[in-house]
């Protein structure tokens, strides 16, 4: 990726942490700091004298009256090289769901621990929650650590710690960065008072780190949203999640396999030869095909996987349970199918907050990728078929 694409766009991340680990605070600071505060929000939080930056994240009444934080809340904030949507999740055991919702989307997440305690329990668990989801990046910041003097020697611990805890689950992108998120060290601004550590702060870390959606050389997928029929000619708009797509592309429509070429893409009312992953556009084929909402259109090479014996890892995101037996609707990209559930590995039920796996036997083929290698192709919801309610967040393997 080039430095201008760097300085520019959007990153979308997640915060993670276990309960009092200072993750409001943390959030707090980066945006005051980078003063993305509005004078009215700053003269709310500062009453008192000092500013309570832990304030700036609490906009529940549920989180105020009980000193909890129950939803994810997404933040919005921008600094001259880079916008970013943070999505705030909550820390505790019972809200692992929220978590999951926060990451699913998210290009990096950071996962803080108390300087005091190192790698606990949820530490664990919401690491293992960022590499299910393949969130391409974790920031491992170690805060309060002006509770512990400051000491290299507990910022040293707990990164060993953690580096090897990233290691089991697979993780190989991780920045560790200690900070005290409450007098401002090494957040966004570099901390005299740890002179021993020569990294970037959050901030300078959050506004450089290289992101893409997928691998550069990922396949195109285009999952057909809408049909738009002109002149007795034949669009297809949707949006491209992944790779590129030029005219003249060899391409097969899922799932009923059949083929044909692209002759023309077009980008908001203009004709362009190439697409890119993230392009809202229409494709022409130069065939006359059936195709409708949910199809998937995508290059002959390296087609995605057509099943109607879906698997994937999941987690259980509602209150009731989801069983053995159970129907379900599979939403999957543009496209909804019924499903029944066959298995959920060694358990024959998953509550609310449980990771589990699941294996899924659907009415009609289900086009796939793996969620390692594409995440939009690869993620699954599975619904209630009576109400509407979403289930279970689903991450296909094939």
């Amino acid at each position: 990726m080039s430095a201008a694409a760097t300085e520019v766009g959007t990153l979308r991340l997640a915060t993670a942490g276990s309960v009092d680990d200072g993750k409001s605070t943390l959030v707090g600071r980066l945006l005051h700091d980078s003063k993305s505060v509005l004078a009215d929000q700053l003269e709310s939080i500062s009453r008192t004298g000092t500013p309570d930056l832990a304030l700036l994240t609490d906009g529940l009444r549920a989180e105020r009256e009980q000193g909890i934080t129950i939803d994810v809340a997404h933040r919005y904030f921008a600094t001259p090289r880079r916008r970013f949507i943070l999505a705030d999740t909550p820390g505790h055991v019972q809200y692992t769901r929220n978590m999951v919702t926060g990451a699913s989307t998210a290009e990096l997440t950071i996962i803080l621990v108390d300087a005091r305690n190192g790698v606990v329990e949820q530490t664990r668990r919401h690491a293992a929650i960022a590499a299910l989801l393949r969130v391409p990046h974790v920031v491992l910041a170690v805060n309060k650590m002006d509770l512990v003097g400051y000491e290299e020697s507990a910022f040293a611990a707990i990164t060993a710690q953690f580096d090897a805890l990233a290691a089991e689950l697979g993780i190989t992108r991780v920045t560790a960065v200690p900070v005290s998120a409450l007098a401002g060290d090494n957040v966004v601004e570099p901390s005299a008072r740890m002179d021993w550590y020569g990294g970037p702060t959050v901030l300078e870390h959050l506004e450089t780190v290289e992101v893409a959606a997928e691998s550069p050389d990922a396949p195109a997928r285009f999952p057909v949203q809408y049909v738009i029929r002109h002149d007795g000619i034949r669009y297809y708009a949707g949006q491209l999640v992944s790779g590129t797509l030029r005219v003249g592309d060899a391409v097969t429509v899922h799932p009923s396999g059949r083929t044909s070429t692209v002759t023309a893409l077009d980008v908001l009312g203009s004709a362009v030869d190439v697409a890119f992953a993230g392009a809202s556009l229409t494709v022409r084929l130069a065939d006359e095909l059936d195709v409708a909402r949910g199809d998937l259109i995508a290059p002959d090479e390296r087609a995605p996987t057509a099943t109607r014996d879906l698997r994937g890892a999941v987690c259980h995101l509602a209150d009731r349970p989801l069983v053995v037996g159970q129907r379900v609707l599979v939403r999957h990209t543009t496209r909804t199918v019924r499903a029944v559930v066959r298995s959920l590995g060694p358990a024959e039920r998953l509550t609310a907050n449980d990771l589990g796996e699941v294996v899924l036997r659907t009415a009609e083929p289900v086009v796939v990728d793996d969620y390692a290698a594409i995440r939009r192709t690869g993620a699954f919801l599975l619904v209630d078929p009576v109400d509407g309610m979403t289930l279970t967040a689903g991450m296909a393997v094939c």
